[in-house]
Protein backbone atom coordinates (compact mmCIF):
# COMPACT_ATOMS: atom_id res chain seq x y z
CA UNK A 1 0.00 0.00 0.00
CA UNK A 2 3.31 2.26 1.01
CA UNK A 3 4.28 1.16 -2.50
CA UNK A 4 1.21 2.17 -4.17
CA UNK A 5 0.85 5.98 -2.54
CA UNK A 6 4.37 6.85 -3.20
CA UNK A 7 3.69 6.02 -6.88
CA UNK A 8 0.63 7.67 -6.79
CA UNK A 9 2.44 10.56 -5.18
CA UNK A 10 5.45 10.60 -8.08
CA UNK A 11 2.25 10.72 -11.18
CA UNK A 12 0.54 13.46 -9.11
CA UNK A 13 3.34 15.96 -8.88
CA UNK A 14 4.78 14.59 -12.00
CA UNK A 15 1.86 15.67 -13.49
CA UNK A 16 1.02 19.46 -11.55
CA UNK A 17 4.85 20.38 -12.30
CA UNK A 18 4.71 19.50 -16.23
CA UNK A 19 1.22 20.56 -16.89
CA UNK A 20 1.28 23.82 -18.07
CA UNK A 21 2.74 24.80 -21.69
CA UNK A 22 6.33 25.02 -22.15
CA UNK A 23 9.34 24.47 -24.13
CA UNK A 24 9.81 20.35 -24.02
CA UNK A 25 5.49 19.98 -24.30
CA UNK A 26 5.19 22.76 -26.79
CA UNK A 27 7.76 21.18 -28.85
CA UNK A 28 6.52 17.44 -28.64
CA UNK A 29 3.61 18.88 -30.11
CA UNK A 30 4.94 20.24 -32.82
CA UNK A 31 7.28 17.51 -33.44
CA UNK A 32 3.81 15.14 -33.48
CA UNK A 33 2.26 17.44 -36.13
CA UNK A 34 5.29 18.07 -38.73
CA UNK A 35 6.91 14.73 -37.86
CA UNK A 36 4.33 12.25 -37.21
CA UNK A 37 3.91 10.82 -33.35
CA UNK A 38 6.51 8.41 -33.40
CA UNK A 39 8.98 10.32 -33.32
CA UNK A 40 7.50 13.09 -31.12
CA UNK A 41 7.18 9.68 -28.42
CA UNK A 42 10.80 9.06 -28.81
CA UNK A 43 11.47 12.63 -28.03
CA UNK A 44 8.86 12.22 -24.89
CA UNK A 45 10.59 9.01 -23.75
CA UNK A 46 14.28 10.85 -23.87
CA UNK A 47 12.38 13.44 -21.69
CA UNK A 48 11.17 10.88 -19.35
CA UNK A 49 14.33 9.00 -18.92
CA UNK A 50 16.08 12.65 -18.10
CA UNK A 51 13.43 13.43 -15.40
CA UNK A 52 13.98 9.83 -13.95
CA UNK A 53 17.52 9.95 -13.47
CA UNK A 54 16.96 14.06 -11.92
CA UNK A 55 14.36 12.91 -9.40
CA UNK A 56 16.42 9.88 -7.97
CA UNK A 57 19.21 12.38 -7.33
CA UNK A 58 16.91 14.97 -6.18
CA UNK A 59 15.22 12.04 -3.51
CA UNK A 60 18.46 10.32 -2.84
CA UNK A 61 20.01 14.09 -1.76
CA UNK A 62 16.52 14.87 -0.32
CA UNK A 63 17.04 11.40 2.31
CA UNK A 64 20.48 13.07 3.18
CA UNK A 65 18.71 16.42 4.55
CA UNK A 66 15.52 14.45 6.21
CA UNK A 67 18.46 12.93 8.53
CA UNK A 68 20.05 16.23 9.01
CA UNK A 69 17.14 18.44 10.25
CA UNK A 70 19.46 21.54 10.90
CA UNK A 71 20.05 21.38 7.30
CA UNK A 72 16.46 21.46 6.80
CA UNK A 73 16.11 24.47 8.64
CA UNK A 74 18.37 26.82 6.29
CA UNK A 75 17.27 25.28 3.21
CA UNK A 76 13.83 26.20 3.51
CA UNK A 77 15.22 29.78 4.54
CA UNK A 78 17.25 29.42 1.25
CA UNK A 79 14.60 27.50 -0.98
CA UNK A 80 12.37 30.75 0.27
CA UNK A 81 14.75 33.20 -1.00
CA UNK A 82 15.31 31.49 -4.58
CA UNK A 83 11.67 30.96 -5.17
CA UNK A 84 10.77 34.34 -4.15
CA UNK A 85 13.36 36.08 -6.66
CA UNK A 86 12.19 33.73 -8.89
CA UNK A 87 8.84 35.07 -8.50
CA UNK A 88 9.75 38.61 -9.05
CA UNK A 89 11.82 37.31 -12.57
CA UNK A 90 9.22 36.08 -14.22
CA UNK A 91 6.46 38.99 -12.77
CA UNK A 92 8.39 42.13 -13.62
CA UNK A 93 12.03 40.67 -15.13
CA UNK A 94 11.62 38.19 -17.70
CA UNK A 95 10.60 38.74 -21.51
CA UNK A 96 7.06 38.46 -22.62
CA UNK A 97 6.87 34.11 -24.31
CA UNK A 98 3.78 35.02 -25.73
CA UNK A 99 5.14 33.88 -29.43
CA UNK A 100 5.02 30.87 -32.02
CA UNK A 101 7.01 27.96 -30.58
CA UNK A 102 10.11 26.44 -32.03
CA UNK A 103 9.53 25.29 -35.34
CA UNK A 104 10.15 21.38 -35.87
CA UNK A 105 12.74 20.29 -38.65
CA UNK A 106 13.15 16.66 -39.69
CA UNK A 107 15.15 14.58 -37.38
CA UNK A 108 16.18 10.89 -37.14
CA UNK A 109 14.66 8.96 -34.19
CA UNK A 110 17.69 8.60 -32.83
CA UNK A 111 18.15 12.45 -32.61
CA UNK A 112 14.87 13.16 -31.33
CA UNK A 113 15.50 11.09 -28.36
CA UNK A 114 18.96 12.36 -27.81
CA UNK A 115 17.66 15.90 -28.27
CA UNK A 116 14.27 15.15 -25.26
CA UNK A 117 17.08 13.54 -22.40
CA UNK A 118 19.23 16.82 -23.33
CA UNK A 119 16.87 19.30 -23.06
CA UNK A 120 15.27 17.78 -20.05
CA UNK A 121 18.62 17.19 -18.57
CA UNK A 122 19.99 21.05 -18.50
CA UNK A 123 16.66 22.28 -17.17
CA UNK A 124 17.36 21.44 -13.46
CA UNK A 125 13.90 22.34 -11.84
CA UNK A 126 12.45 18.91 -11.43
CA UNK A 127 15.51 18.40 -8.65
CA UNK A 128 14.84 21.01 -6.20
CA UNK A 129 11.01 20.41 -7.04
CA UNK A 130 11.57 17.36 -5.82
CA UNK A 131 13.41 17.91 -3.09
CA UNK A 132 11.56 20.26 -2.14
CA UNK A 133 8.12 18.11 -2.04
CA UNK A 134 9.90 15.18 -0.25
CA UNK A 135 11.15 16.51 2.60
CA UNK A 136 8.08 18.64 2.87
CA UNK A 137 5.56 15.60 2.61
CA UNK A 138 8.35 13.94 4.90
CA UNK A 139 8.04 16.89 7.75
CA UNK A 140 4.03 16.26 7.14
CA UNK A 141 4.80 12.33 7.29
CA UNK A 142 3.60 11.85 4.27
CA UNK A 143 6.50 10.39 2.68
CA UNK A 144 9.11 7.89 3.64
CA UNK A 145 12.94 7.87 2.22
CA UNK A 146 12.80 4.02 1.86
CA UNK A 147 14.50 2.28 -0.89
CA UNK A 148 11.15 0.95 -2.41
CA UNK A 149 9.54 4.34 -1.70
CA UNK A 150 11.90 6.17 -3.67
CA UNK A 151 11.49 3.71 -6.14
CA UNK A 152 7.99 3.86 -6.75
CA UNK A 153 8.37 8.05 -6.30
CA UNK A 154 10.59 7.89 -9.03
CA UNK A 155 9.04 5.14 -11.61
CA UNK A 156 5.68 7.48 -10.55
CA UNK A 157 7.47 10.84 -11.50
CA UNK A 158 8.57 9.24 -15.19
CA UNK A 159 4.86 8.02 -15.67
CA UNK A 160 3.36 11.33 -14.99
CA UNK A 161 5.42 13.26 -17.46
CA UNK A 162 4.93 10.79 -20.37
CA UNK A 163 1.27 11.26 -19.24
CA UNK A 164 1.85 14.70 -19.61
CA UNK A 165 3.74 14.60 -22.62
CA UNK A 166 1.65 11.78 -24.42
CA UNK A 167 -1.49 14.32 -23.82
CA UNK A 168 0.38 17.35 -25.87
CA UNK A 169 1.51 14.57 -28.27
CA UNK A 170 -1.75 13.05 -29.17
CA UNK A 171 -4.14 16.28 -28.38
CA UNK A 172 -2.39 19.51 -28.37
CA UNK A 173 -2.40 21.31 -31.75
CA UNK A 174 -0.46 24.47 -31.23
CA UNK A 175 -1.40 25.99 -34.38
CA UNK A 176 -5.16 25.79 -33.58
CA UNK A 177 -4.08 26.66 -29.47
CA UNK A 178 -1.77 29.76 -31.02
CA UNK A 179 -4.14 32.33 -30.39
CA UNK A 180 -5.21 31.49 -26.94
CA UNK A 181 -1.48 31.02 -25.90
CA UNK A 182 -0.99 34.29 -27.50
CA UNK A 183 -2.92 36.22 -24.51
CA UNK A 184 -1.50 34.51 -21.68
CA UNK A 185 1.84 35.31 -20.64
CA UNK A 186 3.15 31.78 -19.16
CA UNK A 187 5.66 34.02 -17.34
CA UNK A 188 2.64 34.73 -14.78
CA UNK A 189 1.42 31.37 -14.52
CA UNK A 190 4.89 30.14 -13.45
CA UNK A 191 5.15 33.48 -11.19
CA UNK A 192 2.20 32.41 -9.59
CA UNK A 193 3.18 29.11 -9.01
CA UNK A 194 6.46 29.90 -7.55
CA UNK A 195 4.35 32.86 -4.92
CA UNK A 196 2.49 30.17 -4.07
CA UNK A 197 5.27 27.84 -3.04
CA UNK A 198 6.84 31.15 -1.22
CA UNK A 199 3.68 31.64 1.04
CA UNK A 200 3.75 27.86 2.14
CA UNK A 201 7.29 28.06 2.49
CA UNK A 202 7.17 31.12 4.48
CA UNK A 203 4.30 30.13 6.33
CA UNK A 204 6.18 26.45 7.42
CA UNK A 205 9.31 28.71 8.66
CA UNK A 206 7.25 30.55 11.09
CA UNK A 207 5.73 27.64 12.22
CA UNK A 208 8.62 26.33 13.02
CA UNK A 209 10.18 29.30 14.81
Amino acid sequence: MNFILHLLFGIIGAIIATSLPGLLNMYSAKISMNEGRKKAILFATGVTLAVLLETLLALVFARYLDRNPEIIALLQKVVLGVFVSVSIYFFFIAKDVRKEPIEARNHSKTNRFFLGFILSAINFLPIPYWVYMSVTFSSFGWFTFSNLNILATVVGSSIGTFIVMGVYIWFFRPKENQRKLNKLNMNYLIGLVTTIISIITFIKIINNM
